[in-house]
């Protein structure tokens, strides 16, 4: 049966219907039935997908857009309370419905599974959906990206599990009670929004005490904000906490790990499963290189388990998973050198790339060579001495300037901030301002063999195809 579409949500309109997270929840509102429109500053692969769900999806913003029997305006923390359509939904006295607010409601019948943590949410969100599927659970599910296509970020399925990214950008995950939540790692980011890493605990303690009383948390066993995290909610009623990680105490222990070119083996040593005593192994295949994406493999298993997903079939499962859009994914091969995309954008995230593909591109006996999109003003500013350093774990990068999304310019903050520390950390790094000279400048630099990362959140993706076809020239 199809569950109930929340009266508010019967006619909503998306402002921003194109964003990731945005476009999932008006995807599956218009797969329950719900006559979905919305509007975006430009036409994308994702609005034509959204359109074929059924959504209406206008190019550009205007008053006039907001249809008469809207029943509900579907905003997210990045619309200004300038746009238009914003503003006449205030002169109508309509709903505003907060993004966070509208995937709470349609996972409130359902069995949620909740994905938080500075980086790494999308690929655990997407491993877990994809082997849930695979399972045949027909899951429903929520991500911040797609998995093979435009409009594969979100689905409603017939199963009780919901799948969903949890964002502590805005503290907007307050608002989810999952019966399983996950925390990868706790640090310092979305600056605009977080004065202290105290504050950042604050806010993941509060996401914590969402899940339903006898609900599971997973969490990381090895990162320091994570432990930290859990020794904070040590004692809590209600509450069972599962480790994951190296840690020798981890209750979901990794016990080796295996690169095997841009894939690794990864083995597990986990509670026996029902009716079992004692501790199991597994190994399972990660389509994607290093320690960083095995762990959110592991992160996701921990979590089927925790929902009641036999371990053993849970596990193959994962070994059908092949990737997300934006994370590792190759975008093609031409001159014998091959070009990924990394939506790496947090210096922690950089660092787990870089090194994942340095040991894939020394098999091959090959370089790592970035290009690198910074974004945001002030994450530049708060931590561009860290993304200069991760750079110095390739063998070469170009930097392009700040991206600068919702943000408006900062004094003094410019990439070169992130060159300077790059140097000083003794990478080999050049400053990208003429974005059309970039494929130029990188075929000249690529040999057979080498790895080319375009990396960042902003629209360094759109210069992997441009790349390819000028090193295939």
């Amino acid at each position: 049966m199809t569950p109930a579409i929340p009266p508010a949500l019967e006619r909503p309109h998306f402002v921003g219907i194109g964003g990731a997270g945005m476009s999932g929840i008006a995807k599956i509102l218009a797969r329950r039935g719900a006559a979905v429109s919305g509007s975006d500053s430009r036409d994308s692969a994702t609005a034509t997908a959204l359109r074929s769900a059924g959504a209406r999806v206008h190019v550009g913003h205007a008053a006039e857009q907001l249809a008469p029997d809207a029943t509900a305006v579907v905003v997210s923390s990045a619309i200004r309370p300038d746009n238009p359509e914003l503003a006449e939904a205030a002169r109508r006295g309509l709903p505003v419905v907060h993004r966070s607010d509208a995937l709470a409601a349609l996972m409130a019948d359902h069995r949620a599974i909740a994905v938080a943590g500075t980086h790494g949410k999308t690929t655990t969100t997407s491993m877990l959906a994809v082997a849930l599927t695979a399972l045949g659970l027909a899951p429903s599910y929520a991500i911040g990206g797609d998995l093979d296509a435009p409009g594969s970020n979100a689905e409603h399925g017939d199963g009780d599990l919901f799948v969903a990214e949890a964002d502590e950008s805005d503290r907007s995950f307050h608002r989810y009670a999952p019966e399983v939540a996950v925390v990868l790692n706790v640090e310092l980011d979305h600056h605009a929004n977080y004065a202290s890493m105290e504050e950042i605990y604050e806010s993941f303690v509060t996401f914590a005490d969402r899940v339903v009383p006898g609900g599971t948390l997973v969490v990381n066993a090895d990162q320091a904000g994570a432990r930290e995290l859990t020794a904070r909610l040590a004692g809590r009623d209600g509450l069972r906490i599962v480790t994951y990680g190296d840690a020798p105490e981890a209750d979901v222990r990794v016990t080796r790990l295996v690169p095997a070119g841009l894939t690794s083996d990864v083995t597990v040593e986990l509670p026996a499963g029902e009716g079992g005593a004692g501790r199991e192994e597994l190994t399972f295949r990660v389509s994607v290189p290093g320690r960083h994406y095995a762990h959110n493999a592991v992160a996701a298993l921990a979590a089927g388990v925790a929902a009641g997903v036999p371990a053993a079939g849970l596990a193959a499962a994962l070994g059908t998973y092949t990737g997300v859009r934006r994370r590792l994914q190759v975008k093609g091969e031409a001159g014998g050198v091959q070009v990924i995309d990394s939506y790496a954008h947090h210096p922690t995230e950089m660092s787990a790339d870089i090194e994942a593909l340095r040991g894939a591109a020394e098999q091959a006996g090959g370089r790592v060579l970035i290009v690198f999109q910074p974004h945001l003003f002030s994450r530049t500013r708060e931590l561009g001495t860290e993304m200069g350093q991760a750079l110095a774990l390739a063998d070469a990068s170009l930097v392009l300037e700040i991206y600068p999304a919702r943000e408006d310019p900062l004094p003094g903050v410019t990439s070169a901030l992130i060159l300077d520390a790059a140097r000083t950390a003794g990478a080999d790094v050049r400053p990208a301002p003429d974005r059309d000279a970039v494929a130029d400048t990188v075929a000249g630099m690529a040999k057979p063999g080498d790895l080319v990362v375009t990396m960042g959140a902003g629209d360094v993706t759109d210069l992997g195809p441009v790349i390819l076809a000028r090193l295939g020239a």
